[in-house]
């Protein structure tokens, strides 16, 4: 076994191998605190044909008994991973995929089990620096290492290296960056409104930090690292890109430049056909035909925008496409709108609901209820395509997480408005960005809800193409220039500042200088679009739609709490029957009550009114006989409370009988004569006869309060 120690923020990270999974290509045991993870390598022996990508599997897996927990539900096993799993999958997925040999088509699998988790470290950077070291002693042609590092921002310019779970609660940014000796590969980030030159100050001081756990790792795997395997290109692929060179260089070109995407991916793939027809003859192996013909597809699109200044839909580099808002485009939802730039269109929908049909989520922390959630469909047609739907998959998971995170900083408080909200994103037309279309539909369809956000949200993706002299950042890039692009940089937040990053890069790393001139061209694409967003709406709507929950708020007594809910649940699942409200009740007495109209909301308050309002000793109320003992009568004053009339307290004269006097159903007068320390109500019957009335003014009218006992009333 062999062990050693980096330094990694606060405290030293332990690295172990050869221990465990030693039949893996690679294996490393990484822990920082009590949080430890295992993460794996492993590749076929053979490429795989007939694919243009690198076929690289990532898996992050969670182990409830990392956390002494076992899983809920009728199955005690792990299933299906929850979302922050996928997410974090994605994590390392994009921060390695672009350091493979770019022709290399095996298998790569790398998996990442938590094994344990504290309540301070969180596990997905070690599950990066364990990939990169798991890849790096494996035979496996790998152009790492890379190193990674989460940076939080508590105040002012005090930015925190792999800060505690505690401090990023308090912390305006989350921010986690992969990279390699050559560049930033991966960021992923949450911020409250931070600056352009906050986030550049993060990259500069993460990526310094990055510098140094390379130069560890490179001396950990010089020690314990296998001999990778040789990989070279087949001699014969030069011999096919010449050949494309020579006959379909000029042909592409002139096509590429259509501005309508299924036109122009219809010229180009005709063009393909006819090019595999010509080239079967001359060639007895036509493997890799595919990579070397998207080769020179991507050279063709460079060369149309360095020489020209032109893009493929016409656009100069920092120009946005034309852009439609429209809201309120849907009759019965409680927020709707509809943002389209260029033939990218997002349709979102905001719905309002009671908190408690916030999401629960029960993972390897402590169960979290999440009353904003934003889901993200992609269907088949909105890119012209014809395939099973089968649920959301990564790429839905990881765009729907990017913009709730982008507008999460915005939603108010649940003390200023108390709803559960959810956005649904349905992707009508994709031709790049769809997620940064995603967070402008979502601002707009918020806004026409009626919910109060802070300020209105807005994002876009910044591209780059390069050539050995010149870097050309691109705003609002098309579905071809992320594909054949350098990076697709997506920035979303407001006029004050970002709250939400994304990177991912087809290279071997760029510097945050570059990235950071990136940031500036976001800020004012943002701004630009956001002058447009403003045209639709520039305010929430004052009024919620009349399709909306109707909120009803009381405050009572927290020892009364058990009243409303009667024993076994009984009062309030009759409250929710009779008035079809959904009730939330809170631990310090607070009581929220939705429902779908006016007279259910003020039926379910007025219920709960009479069950928690409070008995006066001397008070005489009418109360209603709900049964008869030997000792006296069980008198119900308001709706789940009773109290006990002794058959001494009956009547003045002597009474043998309880039945003599009164029956089960009788309204009867009853006075509060006391109430013992366990809260138990003594009355008098006897107290309330006298020769002459009692002021009505002194009788609690609580029969005329609805009752629970629906049928007796009706009678």
């Amino acid at each position: 076994m062999n062990r050693t120690e980096i330094e990694f923020g606060e405290n030293n990270c332990i690295i172990e191998t050869g221990k465990v999974a030693k039949q893996a290509g690679g294996a490393v045991m990484v822990r920082y605190g009590d949080t430890e993870v295992l993460v794996t390598a492993t590749a076929s022996e053979e490429p795989r044909e007939d694919i243009d990508f690198t076929p690289l599997l990532v898996d992050y897996e969670e182990r409830f008994y990392a956390a002494g927990k076992i899983p809920g539900g009728f199955i005690k096993r792990e299933g299906r991973p929850r979302s922050d799993a996928i997410l974090n999958g994605r994590l390392i997925d994009r921060s390695i995929r672009p350091l493979f040999p770019e022709f290399y088509r095996n298998d790569i699998q790398v998996v990442t089990t938590v094994l344990s988790v504290d309540e301070k470290n969180t596990p997905e950077v070690l599950g990066l620096l364990g990939a990169s070291l798991a890849l790096g002693i494996s035979e496996i042609p790998f152009e790492g290492p890379i190193g990674a590092c989460r940076i939080g921002l508590l105040d002012k310019d005090n930015f925190i290296i792999n800060p505690s779970l505690e401090q990023l609660v308090s912390s305006r940014l989350d921010m986690v960056i992969a990279g390699s000796e050559e560049g930033i590969t991966m960021i992923e980030a949450g911020a409250k409104e931070v600056s352009e030159a906050d986030i550049t100050q993060a990259l500069r001081i993460g990526y310094e930090f990055i510098l140094k756990t390379i130069q560890t790792q490179k001396a950990i795997i010089s020690q314990w690292g296998k001999t990778k395997k040789e990989f070279e290109i087949p001699a014969y692929f030069s011999e096919i890109e010449d050949w494309i060179r020579n006959n379909y260089h000029l042909k592409i070109a002139d096509k590429i430049a259509v501005f309508d995407k299924s036109e122009r991916q219809k010229t180009i793939n005709l063009l393909y056909k006819q090019a595999v027809e010509e080239a079967t003859p001359t060639f007895e192996n036509l493997q890799g035909f595919a990579l070397l013909w998207e080769k020179i597809v991507k050279e063709n699109i460079q060369d149309l925008l360095f020489k020209s200044g032109l893009r493929q839909d016409g656009r100069r580099p920092n120009e946005i496409r034309p852009i439609e808002c429209e809201v309120g485009i849907l009759p019965r939802t409680h927020g709707s709108a509809l943002f389209t730039r260029g033939q990218t269109q997002a349709m979102a929908i905001t719905t309002l609901g009671a908190t408690s049909e916030g999401q629960k989520v029960d993972g390897l922390q402590d169960e979290e209820a999440r009353r904003f959630m934003l889901h993200y469909n992609f269907p088949p047609f909105s890119t012209g395509e014809v395939r099973p739907m089968r649920g959301p998959g990564r790429r839905e998971i990881g765009h729907g997480a990017l913009a709730e995170r982008a507008l999460e900083y915005f939603i108010p408080p649940e003390s200023e408005f108390p709803y559960a909200i959810r956005i649904v994103s349905e992707i009508l037309e994709s031709n790049g960005s769809s997620s940064m279309a995603t967070v402008c539909g979502g601002s707009l369809s918020l806004m026409d809800a009626g919910v109060p956000i802070r300020s209105a949200c807005a994002g876009l993706s910044i591209g780059l193409m390069r050539n050995q002299e010149t870097n050309i950042l691109l705003r609002d890039i098309l579905g071809s220039e992320d594909h054949y692009g350098e990076m697709d940089f997506k920035v979303a937040g407001s006029r004050q500042g970002i709250t939400a990053i994304q990177l991912d890069v087809k290279n071997r790393g760029l510097s945050w200088e570059l990235l950071s001139q990136a940031l500036e061209e976001a800020k004012s694409g943002r701004n630009h679009i956001l002058e447009i967003m403003d045209q639709a709406i520039h305010a929430p709507r004052e009024i919620l739609s009349p399709y909306a929950p109707k909120i009803g708020i009381i405050e009572i007594n927290p020892d009364r709490i058990g009243s409303v809910i009667g024993p076994g649940g009984k009062i309030i699942k009759k409250i929710v029957d009779e008035t079809g409200a959904i009730i939330d009740i809170q631990d310090d007495g607070k009581i929220i009550i939705f429902s779908r109209n006016e007279e259910g909301k003020v039926k379910a308050v007025e219920m709960i009114k009479n069950i928690t309002q409070e008995v006066e000793i001397g008070k005489t109320y009418l109360g209603r006989v709900t049964k008869t003992t030997d000792f006296g009568a069980f008198v119900e004053i308001f709706p789940g409370r009773e109290g006990l009339v002794h058959i001494s307290q009956l009547a003045r004269e002597r009474v043998r009988k309880t039945e003599d006097v009164v029956k089960t159903g009788d309204d009867i007068l009853v006075k509060v004569i006391g109430i013992d320390s366990f809260g138990k109500v003594s009355l008098s019957h006897k107290d309330t006869l006298s020769d002459s009335p009692v002021p009505s003014k002194d009788i609690q009218r609580s029969r005329e309060k609805p009752r629970f006992h629906s049928k007796r009333d009706k009678d």
